[in-house]
């Protein structure tokens, strides 16, 4: 069984090591590629149409012709906002109505996230805490626990659910998100150098990974 080092709310080491769901912190991962696909789901759900051209019919000014269709010597021209002229229209341009959104089955990004935990605890980067509670909302209080924990660089923190005394302790770390166990995903998991999960998040990641883990085996009848 897979196992980690744990702390107290203080962030002293504990004496033993904290046994984990095998279902899921210990997934073997042979291929990054799931990984990826869901990472770039993510990303491209979160993407934003500020890009947009205008067509020919939509750049603004006269409809005149730029000269008469015949007796010139010139080739003849209808418009002069023809996409073959400098400030003219743009061809298959972006109209900021494109949709980049990806569909995810939820099985896949269950099978995701069970590898990005297994990676962390893999590299080492995995923490569980007590309890990350920060009554009295100073910065400097997250700051003195981060570096207990060995948090450098950009840290994850789940906790079951942020209360707003922990949220002003850490809102002014820029190296620090702190989020809900029930909103965990692969973007940040990836994307950071430590996890520190609380021993409450940590019973709702495994019920939430792994249902058969709840479910009571059937009476023989």
């Amino acid at each position: 069984m897979p196992s980690v080092d744990s702390y107290t709310s203080s962030g002293t080491k504990s004496a033993g090591k904290i046994t984990l769901d095998k279902a899921v912190f210990g997934v073997e991962v042979k291929s990054h590629g799931l990984l990826k696909s869901v990472y770039q789901a993510y990303q491209d759900n979160g993407r934003r149409n500020l890009a947009v051209t205008k067509t020919r019919g939509e750049v603004a000014g006269s409809t005149k012709k730029p000269w008469r269709q015949k007796g010139t010597g010139r080739a003849r021209f209808g418009s002069r906002y023809n996409p073959l002229w400098r400030g003219g229209g743009i061809t298959f341009g972006p109209s900021g109505n494109e949709n980049y959104t990806k569909k995810i089955n939820s099985k896949a990004k269950h099978a995701a996230v069970k590898q990005a935990l297994s990676l962390a605890l893999k590299s080492g980067t995995l923490a569980i805490i007590d309890d990350f509670e920060l009554k009295d909302q100073k910065t400097s209080s997250a700051v003195k626990l981060l570096s207990k924990l060995e948090a450098k660089g950009r840290t994850l923190v789940v906790v079951a659910q942020p209360t707003a005394a922990t949220r002003l302790a850490v809102r002014n770390i820029g190296s620090v998100k702190l989020i809900a166990a029930s909103y965990l995903n692969v973007f940040d998991l990836l994307n950071c150098d430590k996890v520190v999960i609380t021993k409450s998040s940590l019973d709702i990641i495994s019920t939430w990974l792994n249902p058969a883990r709840t479910q009571k085996p059937e009476t023989a009848k």
